[in-house]
């Protein structure tokens, strides 16, 4: 294991560096647990339905009405040779 600060090699065993002294063996700062994911997951989530719904709205005005003719395969079978 080599040392970050001043490259040393050092045993895979060692906690310090032998000729600095730096601690090599660095616990991680912060790691997520389940509670953490589901919370960002639900977040998100809720995030992404809002936005679904104002897009929505504020679209509304723009959104228009595709006649029939022109979609023959959106209509029922009994309907396109009326």
């Amino acid at each position: 294991m080599k040392c970050s600060n001043c490259k040393t090699e050092n045993k895979e065993t060692a906690k310090n560096c032998k000729k600095c002294g730096t601690i090599l063996n660095v616990d991680p700062i912060w790691s997520p647990t389940w509670k953490w994911h589901a919370k960002t997951l639900g977040i998100i989530y809720t995030v992404l339905i809002f936005l679904f719904f104002l897009i929505n709205w504020f679209l509304k005005p723009y959104l228009r009405e595709i006649p029939k003719e022109v979609t023959p395969w959106l209509q029922k079978a009994g309907e396109i040779h009326k």
